[in-house]
């Protein structure tokens, strides 16, 4: 048994603690990635919030057969996703660039190429509100999530084989949108 299944089967015995290291652990990764998929801090915060509430109200009913981050990504995902579709509100590309976060810097990064780096990620957050729901959540776990494929079907609910055909057509439209900011300048 590993650390992460004492904790769990600590919190089940009633060790509220227990959850709440679970929570610490986790919740900075769960907020990064539903940015990326609301499109915002302040509804990521609420995402991530009843994401752990449900987690910690069904923990009985956690199977183990995947890792705990997985199962709790799939949760705040699906919580996301009705959240979206209840509201039909579609994202402006104003209101995207406000909510980006700061990507991580490295210190010995000269000051253009932070600037580069800032300016492109902003782009890319702007491009991917503006994809599917279905092509932002492949890209999301795939690339800022670094999830497996294996991973990525299971949280989604779909085939490996969709998985892959997926990927590859949120890539395409991901750079789609990408080649109609003016200001994207593609390195080769």
């Amino acid at each position: 048994m590993n650390d992460e299944d004492e904790l769990i089967e600590s919190a089940l015995a009633g060790d509220s603690s227990s959850f709440e290291i679970l929570v610490f652990r986790y919740q900075d990764r769960l907020f990064t990635a539903m940015i990326s998929v609301v499109g915002g801090a302040e509804e990521a915060e609420d995402v991530v919030q009843e994401a752990f509430i449900q987690a910690y109200l069904k923990l009985d009913t956690f199977q183990r057969n995947s890792r705990f981050f997985t199962w709790l990504y799939r949760i705040a995902f699906n919580f996301a996703l009705a959240r979206r579709r209840k509201a039909r509100n579609l994202v402006s590309l104003d209101e995207a660039r406000e909510n980006v976060g700061h990507e991580p810097e490295s210190e010995l990064d000269a000051p253009d190429n932070r600037m580069t780096r800032f300016e492109d990620a902003k782009l890319v957050h702007n491009a991917l509100a503006l994809l599917t729901e279905d092509h932002r959540a492949i890209l999301v776990l795939r690339e800022m999530e670094d999830m497996a494929y294996e991973e990525i079907a299971e949280v989604l609910d779909i085939s490996i084989g969709t998985v892959r055909s997926r990927l590859n057509r949120a890539r395409f439209a991901l750079k789609a949108q990408l080649e109609k900011f003016p200001e994207w300048n593609p390195k080769a």
